[in-house]
């Protein structure tokens, strides 16, 4: 008789003889120790889970299997199974050759003619590691891409600033601009071009939508309308090859544009006029109800004849007047009553900021428009202000 078969028959409780049959049935991994770490038994289950003959499992302590940092925390997993009579807890389980499985560790403590028994049971959960470590990496992988699109949309960002018009002076007109997207990018800009010493011309424009297909689009039609603009061609061809544009070259973009555009004779104090389905351009001065210029032309990119070839006019400007461009994130807004701004409550605050020197006639018209409208902006915003001294 071995030495081990004599432990057996010493420590092995009947009952467990009896047992045996239904625990090899069972699909996890199922041993059976004693108080001083020994195996009794151990099921078909685990033995395949960890590749280690049956032999050298029974009867053998059970620490031999696992590194000794690995078996300092199965001490203390082991001193609370036998504190609290039960335990379960993630945890790996040795194999043949050296390798870990990774397993849900579930134990009871069992009293046995006063000797104390501990069933622990092991779920293979490697199929959920793998994935979890599949989803751990994929998300790595988006975090990675995330952080260029990122990067990419504070260039794009920088770009789009780069682009916004300066505060400058054509002989006795000075242009002040602002520009603020909802998101880092949008599809609002404005645009300031001289032809000559004498003429400059004014823009603004709205596409619709926000974020990178507007700014895309935005962008596209910035280089469009330059060209157009130094060439003293008449705002309506200019609007109807925008619309060609995105009906003919970028189909099925669902993109459409609003438009407002100046070309200003500062000498002679004129102005020439056109716009697009945009909200009125307001020509103020000191103190009064400011002029509205509505848009002759409809919204561009929706319909085929939406340019109307007789949509610009032409008027006299006087010293001190403001031509005011803006698009609908300006007017688009609402307050704690839900009531919008309108051009008609905008009109209301050009006119008192109307009164302000002409250096802080944009800060008066973006503190008002602050004031009326209830929390932060939704919409992309642009504001252009033509002074004439």
């Amino acid at each position: 008789m071995t030495a081990q078969t004599t432990f057996l028959e010493i420590d092995k409780p009947g009952w467990l003889t009896q047992m045996e049959a239904m625990l090899e049935v069972l699909n996890e991994g199922v041993i059976i120790t004693n108080d001083r770490r020994k195996v009794l038994f151990a099921n078909s289950r685990f033995v395949e889970m960890t590749g280690i003959p049956r032999p050298h499992l029974v009867g053998s302590d059970f620490s031999r299997f696992y590194s000794s940092q690995e078996w300092d925390f199965l001490t203390s997993q082991n001193d609370a199974s036998f504190r609290q009579g039960h335990n379960r807890y993630e945890f790996v389980l040795p194999k043949e050759g050296g390798g870990r499985l990774p397993v849900i560790i579930s134990s009871r403590v069992l009293e046995n003619f006063g000797r104390r028994l501990k069933v622990t049971t092991f779920t293979d959960i490697s199929k959920q590691v793998r994935a979890e470590e599949e989803l751990r990496s994929a998300n790595e992988r988006l975090q990675q891409r995330q952080m260029e699109i990122e990067e990419d949309l504070r260039l794009a960002a920088r770009v789009q600033d780069s682009l916004v018009p300066k505060s400058q002076a054509w002989g006795n007109v000075s242009i002040d601009s602002f520009y603020h997207p909802v998101h880092s990018i949008g599809g609002d800009f404005a645009l300031v071009n001289s032809q000559d010493e004498e003429h400059v011309s004014l823009l603004v424009c709205d596409v619709s939508g926000h974020g990178i297909g507007s700014a895309l689009i935005a962008n596209r039609i910035y280089s469009e309308t330059t060209s157009h603009l130094r060439s003293g061609a008449p705002f309506t061809h200019m609007f109807e090859r925008l619309n060609r544009l995105l009906i003919e070259d970028i189909p099925g973009s669902g993109m459409f544009a609003t438009l407002a555009a100046v070309r200003i004779s500062a000498k002679r104090r004129r102005m020439d006029f056109a716009g697009a389905g945009h909200p009125p351009v307001m020509v103020a001065r000191r103190g009064q109800s400011p002029l509205l210029l509505e848009s002759g032309c409809t919204i561009l990119g929706l319909l085929p004849e939406a340019v109307c070839v007789s949509a610009s006019l032409e008027m006299p400007l006087e010293p001190d007047d403001c031509i005011v461009l803006y698009t609908d994130g300006i007017t688009e807004v609402f307050d704690s009553r839900g009531e919008m701004l309108g051009v008609e409550g905008l009109q209301e605050i050009v006119r008192q900021a109307s009164t302000l020197p002409a250096e802080q006639m944009k800060q008066g018209i973006l503190d008002g428009v602050a004031a009326w409208r209830n929390g932060p902006p939704t919409d992309d915003v642009s504001l252009m202000l033509a002074h004439v001294r």
